[in-house]
């Protein structure tokens, strides 16, 4: 950084908003569009009753565990992917492509087969609720094939955006939105002369949307794109000479990303367990939560892209001066958040068809969630975009294992489990690593540690 301070250093430059722009509106309207599918989803099975609704809800969070798998594979992959495109070294980049698609097919056999083999023992690891097990297995029968749709979807959509493809992802997410809603109304409520399938209807329409995603996506980064010009006999190609810098960068990425959706896990079991209509209530909350990270998510992607390309240029102290912009984004974000949900959550709440004990739960994790937002969306974009970009993927595996399991399930677990303290303070301690871990990630930008350089004229072979 230069010796003298100047304050629009640290605000960015207009070709820093412009990027940020490009890439982060795509990416928040595919999220939105994702929230829309899940409304829809929650709202349809909602008139079916708590049990068919925290079913879903449960049943889903084994899925985001797969997804967050497959997501933190990607994103580890990006952080050399996007370097790698800043310096125009192609051969590697096609290489991180490669070990990236071999990890994800090797999650997909492990979660294929758990499901194929013990749904049953899955759901009961989330409820101990006759009723709600039954229609999870059902839920998750229907689900078996998605795994590999949504394994490869993600994992290629990441690589496609780190190179600038970001439209192709959300045209892609546009069509798939309608095609979920119309199944899903189809064979939830048995329109059209299909048989009315209630639960199973919507894991149905959502595995046909699946299917659309993969052939859309998969055909789009194998068979048309140039950017990169990856095709199928690259995945059978030599890599060996990248993966111990891919092993470095990546697989903390994987671990931290990992460890995340485990803990995330963690915490649907402690709602599960306290109750039917707390998981019912907190359905109703995460369309809520998904709509106002939109932006948060958008950016959060964009700043992990053009931090990884300002360093694939060389240009460390920029990187650095970048970081602080976008600390600065992500409060006024996170503010932003707060005032869309302060707003929406009565309607949302009102809007819904579960039991006025489920309604009443809702309105306090709504009050929580106004205040943990602002911390999610500078934690969000420091850990998942700016530090990880920079190479500093160790560090951060540290802090989600130590801020997540150390702190948030243990103090939630207390809070739901053994002192039954309302909903609102359940769900601040189970989310309080995500205040701790955005003061954490402030002081580890400014300490400029997290630039870490991978130099291509060092790796193997």
């Amino acid at each position: 950084m230069s010796d003298t301070f100047r304050l629009r250093d640290y605000l960015g430059d207009r070709e820093l908003y412009k990027t940020m722009v490009r890439i982060a509106v795509p990416v928040s309207l595919q999220s939105l569009i994702t929230v829309g599918i899940n409304l829809a989803d929650t709202v349809m099975l909602s008139s079916m009753g708590d049990a068919q609704l925290s079913a879903s809800s449960l049943a889903g969070q084994f899925i985001n565990l797969f997804m967050i798998f497959c997501m933190g594979i990607g994103m580890g992959a990006s952080v050399l992917t996007s370097r790698f495109w800043g310096m125009k070294e192609i051969p590697s980049l096609k290489k991180s492509i490669t070990l990236m698609l071999r990890i994800c097919l090797c999650f997909v056999a492990v979660f294929t087969l758990a499901t194929v083999l013990a749904p049953g023992l899955i759901m009961r690891i989330y409820s101990d609720e006759a009723e709600i097990i039954r229609y999870g297995v059902l839920y998750l029968r229907w689900m078996i094939p998605t795994y590999l749709c949504t394994g490869l979807t993600l994992t290629c959509t990441i690589v496609l955006r780190t190179v600038g493809q970001v439209r192709i992802p959300l045209v892609c997410s546009i069509i798939a939105f309608f095609v979920n809603v119309f199944a899903n109304w189809v064979f939830i409520f048995g329109k059209l002369g299909a048989p009315r399938m209630e639960i199973e209807g919507a894991a149905l329409g959502t595995l046909i949307a699946r299917i659309f995603e993969l052939v859309f996506i998969c055909g789009y980064f194998i068979v048309v794109d140039r950017r990169i010009g990856y095709r199928i006999r690259d995945f059978f190609g030599r890599a060996r000479d990248l993966l111990r810098e891919y092993v470095r960068v990546s697989i903390p990425v994987l671990i931290s990303d990992g460890l995340l959706a485990l803990g995330n896990n963690a915490v649907a079991m402690v709602m599960g367990h306290i109750g039917q209509a707390f998981v019912a209530a907190n359905s109703v909350t995460v369309v809520v939560q998904q709509l106002s990270s939109v932006l948060t998510q958008g950016i959060s992607n964009a700043s992990g892209i053009i931090t990884g390309h300002t360093m694939g240029r060389g240009d460390y102290k920029k990187a650095q001066r970048q970081g602080y912009t976008f600390i600065f984004l992500g409060i006024i974000i996170g503010i932003f958040a707060a005032l869309v949900i302060f707003v929406l959550k009565d309607p949302i709440i009102n809007y819904y068809k579960v039991s006025d004990e489920a309604r009443a739960i809702a309105d306090e994790l709504m009050n929580a969630i106004l205040i943990i937002v602002i911390f999610q969306s500078l934690a969000s974009i420091l850990t998942k975009g700016v530090l990880r970009a920079g190479g500093d993927t160790r560090f951060l595996m540290a802090g989600d294992i130590l801020f997540l399991w150390v702190a948030s399930i243990p103090l939630g677990y207390l809070a739901g489990l053994v002192f039954h303290w309302p909903a609102f303070w359940i769900y601040t301690f189970l989310k309080i690593d995500q205040v701790i871990k955005s003061i954490w990630c402030i002081f580890r930008l400014h300490s400029g540690k997290w630039l870490k350089r991978i130099d291509p004229a060092k790796l193997e072979g």
